[in-house]
């Protein structure tokens, strides 16, 4: 689907398909072609109108700066990470950007609140938007915001786990996937953070935009203060999980201690019974008449004993 947003004046109009950018004359009044999950026709027939070539989604998702960012004639082609939450499993999708003069040209393949809460605002004051770059910001500048409410999020189900890791109700295999969820999450915000970080400095040292760029320096500084959050998320969770192995060790100790006192505690009476328990016939005891309640009795002593001797030393 294809969306073009063209501007006349203080006036917005939004246009579907691509009929009206073959026939258009005035271009320079389209400020914003978004495509959202476009088809190969589609791509190729917008690359031939605006003598542009889109990166594949392979190239489109390659790490290195040079391929997140770069300019090339009076274009500047950006890839840019935008988190998606939905799940479990939080995944950073590539959205790329062509910003070449006036005009912004996105391409996505999924479906991204940022834009839609950038498409609300756009039509509701379109005054503000009088280029492509100023919707590129602005798109850019809603996505810090939502990683910033799912950092303050995050660190509130952090604060929740730390006490859950003293409720003994809790499965502690419950706790470990929550806490892999947790790192997970905080590695994909700050792989998504750094990523824009990079972007935007980038973008704010760019001889190719020349309007005003006042607000990149704000969102870069919003970023940092993001990614200090995150790594202290990181400190966090480090902690927790220290504590968790440690309150685990201090479970295990109390178990090996309790199969310690009852193994010293039927050892003796064991070799009580396996002394009489040997088929020698010098064995004066058998003879006894209370040789059995004498054998018994001195395998309760000798499990009694060690009892005393380990509440006197205060081991149990």
């Amino acid at each position: 689907m294809i969306s073009c947003y063209v501007k006349k004046g203080n006036r917005l109009t939004v246009i579907e398909g691509m009929e009206y950018l073959k026939d258009i004359e005035d271009r320079k009044s389209v400020i914003w072609i978004d495509m959202l999950f476009p088809t190969m026709d589609e791509v190729k027939t917008i690359e031939a109108i605006f003598e542009i070539e889109f990166p594949t989604k392979q190239e489109s998702e390659e790490i290195e700066l040079s391929s997140r960012y770069w300019e090339e004639g009076n274009r500047i082609e950006i890839n840019s990470y935008f988190l998606i939450n939905d799940s479990k499993e939080p995944v950073n999708e590539t959205v790329s950007f062509i910003l070449q003069g006036d005009l912004l040209i996105s391409i996505r393949y999924k479906k991204l609140a940022s834009f839609n809460t950038s498409i609300k605002k756009l039509l509701a004051s379109p005054r503000e938007y009088k280029t492509g770059y100023s919707i590129f910001s602005q798109i850019i500048d809603i996505r810090i915001d939502a990683d910033a409410d799912i950092i303050e999020n995050l660190s509130k189900d952090i604060a929740a786990i730390r006490k859950q890791a003293f409720d003994d109700d809790i499965d502690n295999e419950d706790i470990l996937e929550q806490m892999s969820i947790f790192e997970n999450l905080n590695m994909k915000i700050r792989e998504n953070l750094t990523d824009k970080q990079r972007i935007l400095n980038s973008l704010l040292k760019s001889q190719r935009v020349t309007e005003d760029k006042s607000e990149l320096p704000i969102m870069l500084k919003d970023i940092r203060s993001l990614i200090d959050h995150t790594n202290f998320n990181f400190e966090r969770l480090d902690y927790l999980q220290n504590i968790f192995v440690g309150l685990l060790s201090v479970e295990q100790n109390k178990v090996i201690k309790i199969f310690t006192i009852v193994n010293v505690i039927f050892l003796p009476p064991t070799l009580v019974a396996s002394i009489y328990g040997m088929n020698f016939h010098l064995m004066p005891e058998l003879d006894w008449d209370y040789g059995y309640l004498f054998s018994i009795g001195i395998m309760i002593l000798s499990a009694i004993t060690p009892l005393i001797i380990f509440r006197k030393k205060g081991w149990i």
